[in-house]
């Protein structure tokens, strides 16, 4: 995990020493497939076939769970680019991806993290942006400031980072970190991501067992080898060996963490708190109704909700403007599909001086978020295929639903809240306030 070298992005002798010690290797930095598929569970929904940026990929351990599991819907697949500066590693990663079936969905860049190609990675690219064990190259603060821009609206970086777990480390354990990369604690890099300007999503302590499946093959690498290395490598070897000895002996004052960050943005939830709606907001959210829309049909759609049996109390949802008026709404009612309960997303209104502000991204998401912790399984919206996407709705005629009408079929959309729950198939059925 560290690097001795010097390493600004030229090949020389110790760094060449330093890649052919971790060739090979099935990790390059503590981790597990257990805590990849953790941070992506952290991530919330996601779009059908996401973007990925896998940022100091190595032979492409996440790159490759990634672009089998990271997709909306539970339907599976990332298009993943995967980035590292050791093409060794990227052909490892190519061989691996072709034997899994995953070749078309993995794309390898040979480019250095600190000098990313503009036509590899261009601003707002990228549904995730992912680096386990990497970020240590840049610093933390770095990272959080460089990538940001690469992250689509709505989008979310995935980093593990180092970092002190004992309130006094030791003399020893701080004598060998702060001369290779000095660490914080779980406190101080979470307040520098919220100064950098993001929303933690999620944490999530690796476990010592991360450790055992990068450490374990490199110790064994490293006891193979002996007599005959070149200056270069018998330093690589010596300042191996010195790391793990460091972990055996003072292993339990640090570990490393995985930050799950979206950028705080209008749309996000920053600039525009969410909350259910009270009885203080029934006029204000009808305004904003009357205002969005070009007739009052949804308006009277929403009064005549809040008096069926289909309401739900507590999910109906304004977003706040500065001022503190109601920016924007969203609904959700119970529906049916083929007799199984579902919720129906309808209306969602911003109010037109409020319009492509984030308002409406926010008011849906935290409305999502709500229905999730419900319990709730599958949310059913008819609207524009090009923006409910980005909240993680694919298809519903993917999975056998339809609509009691006419519709274009990319225009009737789900988004499936629980996977562990059957969705159902068959024809919706609206709340009679719909009128369908």
């Amino acid at each position: 995990m560290t690097d001795d070298t010097g390493f600004t992005g030229t090949i020389d002798d110790a760094t060449e020493a330093f890649f052919t010690l971790h060739h090979g290797l099935p990790r390059q930095a503590p981790g597990s497939d257990a805590s990849t598929r953790r941070l992506l569970s952290l991530c919330g929904p996601l779009p059908e076939r996401p973007r990925v940026l896998d940022l100091g990929c190595g032979p492409g351990r996440s790159a490759l769970l990634l672009a089998a599991e990271a997709g909306g819907s539970g339907h599976g697949g990332a298009e993943v680019t995967a980035v590292d500066l050791h093409a060794p590693f990227l052909d490892e990663l190519r061989t691996a991806a072709a034997a899994r079936g995953l070749a078309d969905r993995v794309r390898t860049v040979e480019a250095d993290m600190n000098a990313l190609p503009a036509e590899e990675a261009g601003d707002g690219s990228f549904d995730l942006v992912w680096a386990e064990g990497s970020a240590y190259i840049l610093g933390f603060d770095t990272a959080l400031a460089r990538w940001k821009r690469l992250l689509a609206p709505g989008g979310t970086l995935v980093l593990t980072e180092c970092e002190w777990t004992a309130a006094e480390p030791s003399a020893g354990a701080r004598a060998f970190w702060d001369a290779h990369c000095p660490l914080r604690s779980t406190a101080d890099n979470l307040a520098a991501a919220r100064a950098a300007g993001y929303r933690v999503q999620g944490v999530h302590p690796l476990p010592a067992s991360d450790w055992d499946e990068y450490y374990g093959p490199l110790a064994e690498r490293v006891r193979a080898r002996t007599g005959g290395a070149s200056p270069a490598m018998a330093r690589a070897l010596a300042a191996t060996r010195e790391e793990l000895d460091v972990r055996a002996r003072h292993g339990h004052e640090y570990g490393y963490t995985g930050y799950v960050l979206r950028p705080v943005e209008a749309g996000d939830g920053g600039a525009w708190p969410a909350r259910p709606e009270t009885a203080a907001d029934t006029a204000a959210v009808r305004a904003v109704n009357l205002a969005a829309f070009e007739t009052p049909l949804e308006a009277d759609l929403v009064d005549a909700l809040r008096a069926d049996g289909s309401w739900l109390p507590g999910l109906s949802y304004v977003a706040e403007a500065p001022d503190g008026s109601v920016a924007a709404h969203a609904l959700l009612t119970r529906c049916e599909v083929g007799g199984a309960p579902a919720l129906a997303l309808a209306p969602v209104a911003v109010d037109p001086a409020h319009q492509r502000s984030g308002a409406g991204s926010a008011v849906v998401r935290a409305l999502l978020a709500a229905a999730r912790e419900r319990g709730e399984s599958l949310v059913l919206v008819l609207g524009h295929p090009s923006y409910y996407p980005r909240f993680g709705f694919t298809a519903a005629s993917r999975f056998g639903i339809r609509a009691p009408f006419e519709v274009p079929d990319e225009a009737m959309m789900a988004l499936v809240l629980d996977g562990s729950v059957p969705v159902p198939a068959g024809t919706i059925t609206y709340p009679a306030p719909f009128g369908v």
